[in-house]
């Protein structure tokens, strides 16, 4: 087990500086095009191929990097450059994710791949999880899986809402529910190859922030998949359902398949959020030192100076918290404070207070398009909401240091 560190080795260094260099040359200066456009940035995504960023291996070094630290420091990177930008580049590791959580060896050798492509041949993926009436209440899932035996196939139906990359993906993974009677413990996680009959896109979003991350509905209709696509394999489902049925009797709670994926991606975003936070301060605080107001610049009053020195602080304690709960995740530590829900709503608040801050800094300057903070402002409102609101997080803490059902 690695020691928990603050002190990057020379190797995630190099790969720091690389990132930021790939952010700072080729991202900053495509993100505003890309955020008027609201389409997905795909040369932008092919450059990131072409040097080994937007690829499978680079995502499984980082992932499985001994100390935790490998994703934060690529995610935070990436979200300096540009959130929008950088999400269309990172989306499809959610997808991955799912599969790594839930799949076997087998699956995450065959899907995995298939969710990137190459450098040739560029492709993205979707993990489908939020419906039109069941995004924080899990519980409430619609969407249906019924395993037709005599073909060996899953038939699946339902509406997937708030999908990155979804409709335009190589490969959804779907969540869904096997048996309605256990709730959310019923759920289920399905992979939808390519090209899959009644897979379609539905509406696609108009977004307040993150434009160049494309956001979309997934209808299913009738869709079949074979039984090899259900994640984790038919004897694992059914021994897990009847586990959850004894329990459920028993009145003990056990995690569903979306779940798992969620907790194991939280520190992530939490990682975004202080990338985007991090660029705002940065921006902010290089005006402050310039901007001269009253013959001196205005960093020399202390309003403005207090609240960059709250911000620096903010961004800081996020990243402690983020990187705590990244190395207590790689190295297997529970989190029975709920340190990965902590670290996801601390950053996602700071990266909304330090962005409004921000703009406040610049001032009228900072209300226009012609600077980059009104789009950092924009992008870190999604922080506290996708991936399980702040709201949730609170009610996860909450439960978890309580040991009591808060509602």
């Amino acid at each position: 087990m690695a020691e928990f560190t603050m002190e990057l080795n020379d190797e995630q260094k190099e790969v720091r500086d690389w990132l930021h260099g790939f952010a700072a040359d080729v991202i900053r200066p495509a993100a505003a095009e890309w955020d008027e456009r609201e389409e997905t940035p795909w040369p932008v995504i092919q450059e990131a191929a072409k040097v080994g960023i937007y690829s499978l291996d680079f995502y499984a070094q980082q992932y499985f990097d001994a100390t935790g630290l490998g994703i934060p420091m690529a995610m935070e990177e990436l979200f300096w450059g540009d959130a929008g930008i950088a999400l269309s580049i990172v989306g499809t590791g959610l997808a991955a994710v799912g599969v790594l959580a839930n799949g076997t060896e087998e699956q995450i050798g065959t899907w995995i791949p298939q969710m990137y492509g190459d450098a040739t041949d560029v492709k993205v993926a979707a993990f489908c999880s939020s419906e039109p009436d069941a995004g924080s209440d899990v519980a409430s899932m619609r969407t249906r899986a019924v395993y037709d035996e005599a073909k060996d196939e899953w038939v699946i139906n339902g509406t997937k809402t708030w999908a990155t990359n979804g409709g335009i993906a190589n490969v959804h993974v779907v969540v869904a529910s096997v048996d309605p009677e256990l709730g959310s413990k019923g759920h289920a996680s399905f992979i939808i190859p390519p090209g899959t009959p009644g897979c379609s896109q539905g509406q696609k979003f108009k977004k307040h922030g993150i434009r160049a991350s494309h956001t979309a509905e997934v209808v299913l209709d009738d869709v079949r998949v074979p039984g090899s696509c259900l994640l984790g394999g038919k004897e694992k489902l059914d021994e897990r359902l009847a586990r959850a049925r004894e329990r459920a009797k028993a009145g003990e709670r056990v995690k569903n398949a979306a779940m798992a994926t969620f907790e194991a991606s939280r520190p992530a975003v939490g990682a975004m959020a202080v990338g985007t936070a991090r660029a705002a301060y940065e921006v902010a605080l290089d005006y402050a030192k310039t901007r001269e107001q009253f013959g001196r610049p205005i960093i020399d009053n202390q309003g403005v100076a207090f609240q960059l020195a709250d911000m620096a602080t903010s961004i800081d304690a996020a990243r402690l918290l983020v990187w705590r709960a990244s190395w207590m995740a790689i190295n297997g530590k529970p989190f029975t404070a709920a340190e990965g829900s902590m670290s996801k709503l601390f950053a996602s608040e700071t990266a909304k207070k330090v962005t409004a801050q921000a703009v406040q800094i610049l001032g009228g300057n900072g209300y226009t398009r012609e600077y980059p903070v009104e789009r950092m402002h924009r992008d870190a409102a999604i922080y506290t909401i996708f991936e399980g609101t702040s709201e949730i997080q609170r009610l996860v803490i909450s439960r978890t240091i309580s040991g009591l059902p808060i509602r």
